[in-house]
């Protein structure tokens, strides 16, 4: 009698892994995973561009049918189902609910991708939570503006990603301006903006924490403080990040604020980004995310924090029991870090050539560089992430390299890193 899948080996599915999936499979292969991949109908159009992972034993095209395609990975003898990317949480949550799998369950599954059913949530849980509407009608958000919000007030797509079309409107004529092109636009995965949603702005020093959490409990991983930058026309974009010690009190706070957030909407396995604003009220969520934190390098994590979100998560699949013992607070802070978007603040331009980057590799606290571009490709001017030229990571146990190196990296962003030598 032949051998079933399932008996041959454990089996895991994670849908759209055009992303973080390079860095999940061969933490899975490494466990003695063997790894599916499913492809939702509507992935993120800027991380399908990315060159897909090798080694998946099977790729599972879903079409809308979920029974056919659970039944697909049944066969397959799939035991997990994991998000790897933002468009494949609701998806992961009905396969893995079809299968009988481990997840997150449905009853909270669109709070998990729809900003104001969001805030919905937290609202029912008691959580502190953002001043929020939706809206197709701009005028309706100007009056509430107007009577609740004040200004400036910050306008995005309900289920988009990546800080695509956020703005920080300052006047009801912005407003209209900025929510006419959420409405006439799509979202990052190519789908329709029907609704705008409109929050308070919300003041104070922003963090994010990713988690790893396996039957309602979570581990923290990694705390980060943002720093962003806003443009002239209220884009808001990324400037760098650093991250905080476990014990610094802000770290603290924000961390136990995180886990209520999760719990209110029901993230019970697998990854987490949370986004939390430190107001003068405390802690308020941003935005909440049930997968990975994008932009990682195990290797760097490891280096600095002792852990890192991928491996932790592939633990948790394949060795739960000794994933348990992990502390709630499960990192240190080993190095000092600072990772810095890049950005190109002209209309012109092309990506940085391998020579051109050498000045940024002599930099003392250099560590790592990625591109999102190949070298000599017309580069847009930065108004968010998918339009950032990549980023580069610096390390160093001097708080002072790290602030004279950051600077030395603007000013070659400035003068020569996006510079067309053939015009």
């Amino acid at each position: 009698m032949p051998t079933s899948p399932r008996a041959r080996t454990k089996r895991v599915a994670f849908v759209d892994a055009f992303s973080m999936g390079r860095h999940l499979l061969p933490a899975l292969h490494r466990l003695g995973m063997e790894c599916v991949h499913v492809q939702s109908p509507h992935p993120d159009v800027h991380m399908a561009r990315l060159p897909f992972p090798e080694g998946f034993v099977e790729n599972v095209r879903h079409d809308g049918d979920v029974a056919a395609t659970a039944s697909a990975l049944r066969e397959l003898g799939v035991g997990w189902v994991i998000s790897a990317g933002e468009s494949g949480v609701e998806l992961a949550d009905r396969l893995s609910a079809e299968l009988g799998t481990p997840g997150n369950g449905t009853s909270r599954s669109r709070s998990r991708r729809d900003k104001y059913d969001m805030v919905l949530a937290l609202r029912d849980a008691g959580v502190e939570h953002a001043a929020t509407i939706a809206s197709s009608d701009a005028d309706e958000i100007i009056e509430w503006a107007g009577t609740t919000a004040g200004y400036p007030v910050v306008l995005k797509p309900v289920a988009s990603s990546g800080t695509d079309n956020v703005v920080a409107c300052s006047s009801a004529e912005q407003v209209r301006a900025v929510h006419e092109k959420i409405m006439t636009s799509v979202d990052r995965h190519d789908q329709p903006n029907t609704t705008v949603l409109a929050q308070e702005f919300l003041d104070g020093d922003e963090y994010f924490v990713n988690t790893v959490s396996r039957d309602g409990r979570h581990h923290t991983v990694e705390i980060w403080r943002y720093y962003k930058l806003r443009l002239p026309g209220g884009n808001i974009i990324y400037d760098y990040n650093e991250p905080l010690a476990p014990d610094d009190p802000d770290a603290r706070k924000v961390e136990a604020y995180t886990h209520r957030v999760l719990d209110a909407l029901e993230v019970r396995n697998w990854a987490g980004h949370t986004e939390v604003m430190m107001t003068a009220r405390g802690p308020v969520l941003v935005e909440c995310a049930a997968r990975f934190g994008g932009g990682q390098v195990p290797d760097i994590s490891d280096r600095c924090f002792g852990t890192n979100q991928i491996d932790l998560l592939a633990l948790s699949v394949a060795n739960p029991a000794e994933f348990d013992q992990l502390p709630t607070t499960a990192y240190q802070l080993l190095q000092r870090m600072r990772y810095v978007h890049l950005i190109n603040s002209s209309d012109r331009g092309v990506a940085p050539s391998h020579e051109t980057m050498a000045a940024v590799r002599a930099l003392p606290s250099y560590a790592h560089t990625r591109l999102s571009h190949p070298e000599g490709d017309p580069l847009p001017r930065t108004i968010d992430v998918a339009t950032q030229p990549g980023y580069v990571i610096l390390i160093s146990d001097d708080p002072a390299e790290l602030r004279a190196d950051y600077q030395r990296l603007r000013e070659l962003e400035r003068d020569q890193l996006y510079a067309d030598s053939a015009r």
